[in-house]
């Protein structure tokens, strides 16, 4: 096992990490910005250092200071957490190549996994059902005009190297599919260094569900079940849990998923956690969308319902060892939710809502649990992501986990700071989300008719 193990990355994943690596004995160096400077997660750590200015290329994203970090304070291991710096090949190139274990998949899988029209032809190939669409890129609105009048609208322009939501336009006719075209070409060049597109037919009223898989350098793999993640803004997850309800309303769904997961991991010599996301159909029909060579920020809803570490399981994969459990022995337990404390003004068309935090305090209880990476008198800066927290419950039940989290919801304080804590109360409210009926566009479309007060 791994002496000393650096975090590259910030907040709650930090201190996420910091914790488990705390409770295997193995002594962890943390990275801050001068924005950061005394921040939880740098305390959070055995040691911390600073690795540049407040924008993110010149901290967070600085390759050179962050390897140089690692060597100068004699780290055997790195740490990518989620984010930032996770899922680029060349960091991990870097990292090996400074004598030290990166703690997550090979580059090659990485670079597969992160072109999208790669990732999708792949899957093709493995068998794993796509949403069907161009057999691979297209070049130019003319193109893209071509093959919509030959395949029919609505179609999805999706960015080839793109992720997180970003780098995706739906189109239902001529004109916005051009508009579509040129938004994404231009969005993959500035956000990816890429403007490579492909098309995919648009799914209407699609569920959102992932499947969490891990593997190891001995051949195995299984996945650790399913998170629902559909209610989103943005195309960014808000609220995720487990289980589906979708999985008791199509008899052996969550087999076929689960096995997709596991047979595209496979075919592709996966190692260490990842995670395979589908669209569902309301029909039941699923499609494979894309795969995060990483820890998910939602991994803690795994956590809960299975009772394991998953970045324990990543240190141990990551060290050489095989999978702590097969696939017979990882059980579930109850039913957990996620929700996502974000600096922003849900009714303002969810805007970042930097500012300071006056007064801080997490609710506790049965059965609760709060990630976060803030702290009294605290700022929110403009420079990284708006997120303050996650706060999960879990229940023997989804009745049980709900009304646990809308009693930890009406306990958390967060002063001085805009925030969408009463969002969420009114979301686990709604009838839609009790009735398990809720879809990737939902709380878009619903917060628009909730009043305001």
């Amino acid at each position: 096992m791994f002496q000393k193990v650096l975090i590259a990355n910030r907040g709650e994943i930090s201190c996420r990490i910091s914790k488990t690596l705390r409770d295997l004995g193995i002594a962890s160096v943390a990275i801050y910005s001068e924005a950061d400077e005394g921040a939880k997660h740098a305390k959070a750590a055995d040691e911390a250092f600073l690795v540049g200015p407040a924008h993110v290329t010149e901290s967070y994203l600085n390759i050179d200071r962050i390897i140089e970090v690692a060597i100068e304070s004699g780290c055997d291991a790195v740490h990518p957490g989620y984010g930032l710096l996770s899922e680029n090949s060349e960091f991990v190139q870097r990292v090996k190549s400074a004598g030290m274990t990166f703690i997550g998949p090979s580059e090659e899988v990485m670079k597969l996994m992160g072109d999208k029209a790669a990732a999708r032809a792949f899957a093709i190939e493995a068998g794993v059902p796509v949403v069907p669409g161009t057999d691979g890129e297209i070049e130019g609105e003319d193109a893209a005009v071509a093959f919509a009048e030959e395949f029919g609208y609505p179609l999805l322009v999706k960015a080839a190297a793109g992720g997180g939501g970003i780098g995706m336009k739906l189109a239902r006719k001529e004109k916005q599919l051009r508009k579509a075209v040129q938004e994404c070409v231009r969005r993959g060049e500035s956000s990816f260094g890429s403007g490579r597109i492909y098309l995919e037919r648009y799914v209407e009223n699609p569920r959102h569900i992932e499947i969490q898989v891990f593997g190891d350098s001995h051949g195995n793999v299984i996945h650790l079940f399913e998170r629902e993640c559909s209610v989103q803004r943005r195309h960014q997850k808000v609220i995720e849990e487990s289980p589906s309800m979708m999985m008791t309303r199509f008899e052996g769904l969550r087999e076929r998923m689960c096995d997709a997961a596991v047979k595209l991991a496979k075919a592709a010599n996966y190692t260490n956690a990842g995670t395979v996301e589908f669209i569902v159909s309301p029909d039941g029909d699923f499609y494979f969308i894309e795969m995060n060579t990483r820890l998910q920020v939602e991994h803690p809803v795994t956590e809960a319902i299975t009772g394991l570490d998953l970045v324990e399981w990543q240190l141990r994969v990551a060290a050489g060892e095989k999978l702590p459990k097969s696939q017979d022995e990882v059980q579930t337990c109850g039913h957990a939710i996620e929700a996502r404390i974000y600096a922003e003004a849900p009714f303002k068309m969810f805007m970042p809502q930097p500012g300071r935090i006056t007064d801080y305090k997490e609710p506790s209880g049965e059965s609760v649990r709060v990630d976060s990476g803030v702290q009294g008198e605290w700022d929110v800066t403009p420079f990284y992501d708006p997120l303050v927290a996650k706060l999960l419950t879990h229940g023997e039940d989804r009745t049980q986990a709900i009304e646990r989290m809308k009693a930890a919801l009406g306990d958390y304080v967060i002063g001085g700071l805009v925030n969408n804590i009463e969002m969420h109360k009114l979301v686990l409210d709604a009838d839609a989300f009790r009735n398990g009926e809720v879809h990737t566009s939902w709380l878009e479309e619903w917060i628009k008719d909730v009043p305001q007060g």
